[in-house]
């Protein structure tokens, strides 16, 4: 299985605050499944700056550690960009750093509370250059959270999608769930990830999130959500539905 959202790396971002806590965490994913993580530290998000470079070099002092501890998982170099007028100007000067290094996604970073008004252009900027954005989370976006279908705008423009495993398992409660389960059945996001930053308040529920997915939607669609991880990783291009608008509920015979 592959984790392809996590802050793993010590003491860089608001994740591991050090070697030995990277090192527990990679035990706990290898007790939930997973064999492969993306370390997607921080980036431009107010608090923490970790461009490319520096990423490498700390996915490979972290790997050299774990072949130490013999503990059986691999980790390959990401990002987590929030969302900037520069995204362009900082992706041609090798500061942003694609998922796996290679493969041509790159994961977005929205703000809590809105979504910028150039995002459209700028996803659409940033499939012209031949980069895959990913939103993350976009479950546990206030504006998003209110109007789907500015998510549904974005994804039947080429934009993807990344769901947390906690949302999805009813962490960050029963709004964020439903609204997750939503954008499942709707075809508006492609991965689930577990966005862990400890062992303990943000840990790995990927299991978790697995089981509500099957319960709700069955094998097949579970099986798609974890084959896009793969395909991401080997830069292959990802498979999904078309996307539809998330439909009001009826209540006592009334929209």
């Amino acid at each position: 299985m592959i984790d392809i959202h996590c802050h793993i790396l010590p003491g860089i971002d608001d994740g591991a605050k050090h070697t030995e806590e990277s090192v527990q965490m990679a035990k706990s994913a290898v007790s939930q499944g997973i064999t492969t993580i993306i370390a997607t530290p921080h980036h431009l998000n107010g608090s923490y700056d970790n461009y490319k470079d520096d990423i490498i070099t700390a996915v490979d002092q972290l790997n050299n550690r774990l072949q130490d501890e013999a503990v059986p998982l691999t980790i390959l170099p990401g990002q987590e960009t929030r969302i900037n007028g520069e995204m362009l100007t900082d992706l041609e000067a090798g500061h942003l750093l694609p998922l796996n290094e290679s493969s041509g996604y790159l994961f977005v970073e929205l703000p809590s509370n809105h979504v910028p008004r150039y995002t459209t252009q700028l996803m659409f900027d940033l499939q012209l250059q031949g980069i895959k954005p990913i939103i993350v989370h976009p479950e546990r976006n206030k504006e998003i959270m209110e109007n789907p279908n500015i998510l549904y705008d974005l994804v039947s423009n080429g934009t993807l999608t990344q769901l947390t495993a906690a949302s999805i398992a009813g962490k960050f409660g029963k709004k964020i769930k439903k609204l997750s389960l939503q954008l499942v059945e709707a075809n508006l996001t492609h991965f689930i990830a577990t966005d862990a930053h400890n062992v303990t308040t943000r840990g790995f529920v990927m299991q978790e999130a697995h089981s509500v997915i099957k319960d709700e939607f069955g094998t097949e669609t579970l099986f798609w959500l974890m084959e896009n991880s793969q395909y991401l990783v080997n830069g292959e291009n990802v498979i999904g539905d078309v996307p539809e608008r998330i439909k009001k509920r009826k209540i006592l015979g009334i929209f």
